[in-house]
């Protein structure tokens, strides 16, 4: 028994022509215009005022061109879908395709199959090809200027950790348990180190040391050249306790935190759950609801592409007479609204005023909704 799959009809190819021409204008010109607003202007000032070598400029700008795809592909299917679909409903297309008998919602599924393959594109780039080429072009052009990148990973290390204590009148309030603290990271040894340990009861000790290494075999920090303070609960000495080596069992959360990428632009999606779980050992639940937002944000971007296909085929087949310049400006009001709306859904996140799911989904469920309502509209129309 033969398993029949679906060919596609003569209207569908051709509104999937229609789609691409506009879409492959779309990302050109929306990824040139990030280029050269994001990176070209900055890259040609270094080139000229601090002497950044002209193929290392050059090689920066192409490291950088997966990160301003990923955010070209949704503007693209709208301006693809508006155009596309405006210039149907002005040529009378639309009419004569609904005389046949083909009605709002079968015109409208070819865009939202073209959705689906965009957002799933924009999944590719957006996890497995800008994460680690923008993380590459960062590193060239600090290489390159000999500039170092303002990033605690390096140096001033702080890692607390906290817990969740019952009052007595039931409320419930996070207090300090321990505070980590080292002066730079080389990738191989912590240097300068402070400790603030308040996780026994009774006791309360402070540890400074030369430097500290994570020893995987017995998963301790090995301490070097350093000292521990024993401090009553009351704040009265108890006894110091100089050591050239020493081993402690503490978390291995700062070492996490010290060699990961903190640039969100840079991880992935694996790389961020990852963070997520070094975080989450801080107990600092801002920082905790921003990974998590952040996190949310990975899986929810690609499908932007898909609302944007709809919000565009909805608007464009409702009766007009639009240009190409039209639909560019229309399209550009849509993007601004729609990032506004998502930067202050973020904010609402980290906050904690909304869910993270909820941070990082809002936009694209209000979307969907204005969407499949511009859609309802335009198939009740006669």
């Amino acid at each position: 028994m033969r398993i029949k799959i679906p060919s596609l009809s003569v209207v569908d190819r051709y509104l999937f022509l229609e789609l691409l021409s506009p879409f492959l204008f779309g990302m050109g010109i929306f990824t040139s215009l990030g280029l050269s607003i994001g990176t070209l202007f900055d890259l040609v000032r270094r080139v000229t005022e601090s002497g950044l070598v002209l193929t290392v400029a050059f090689q920066i700008l192409l490291l950088k061109i997966p990160g301003f795809l990923s955010l070209a592909f949704p503007m693209a299917i709208l301006l693809a879908a508006l155009m596309a679909y405006s210039r149907l409903s002005s040529d009378s297309e639309i009419i004569a395709l609904r005389s046949l008998g083909i009605g709002i919602y079968r015109l409208v599924v070819p865009v939202v199959i073209f959705g689906f393959i965009v957002t799933g594109c924009a999944f590719i780039v957006n996890d497995w090809i800008a994460p680690a080429a923008t993380h590459k072009a960062a590193i060239i052009l600090e290489e390159a200027v000999n500039q170092k990148r303002p990033d605690f990973k390096r140096h001033n290390i702080v890692y607390p950790e906290y817990k969740t204590i019952k009052g007595k009148n039931g409320q419930e309030s996070n207090i300090l348990t321990r505070l980590f603290h080292a002066e730079e990271y080389n990738g191989e040894e912590m240097k300068g180190l402070t400790i603030l340990d308040r996780t026994q009861e009774g006791v309360n000790q402070i540890v400074t040391s030369e430097s500290a290494t994570w020893n995987i075999s017995s998963n301790t920090w090995d301490f070097f050249n350093g000292t521990i303070y024993l401090i009553a609960p009351d704040g009265s000495y108890r006894n110091i306790v100089r050591f050239q080596h020493q081993q402690l069992a503490l978390p291995k959360a700062p070492l996490d935190l010290a060699g990961r990428r903190q640039n969100f632009t840079e991880m992935t999606i694996s790389e961020t759950k990852e963070y997520l779980k070094a975080v989450q050992f801080s107990g600092n639940e801002k920082r905790i609801r921003k990974v998590k937002v952040r996190l949310q944000e990975k899986y929810a971007m690609p499908f932007v592409c898909l609302i944007f296909g709809l919000v565009g085929a909805s608007v464009g087949v409702r009766p007009q007479n639009t240009n190409r310049a039209t639909s560019f400006g229309v399209c550009v009001g849509l993007i601004f609204g729609y990032y506004i709306l998502a930067f202050m859904s973020t904010s609402l996140g980290i906050w904690g005023i909304l869910t993270p799911f909820l941070g990082a989904w809002l936009p694209n469920i209000l979307g969907l909704g204005a969407g499949s309502l511009l859609l309802a509209q335009s198939a009740s129309l006669k």
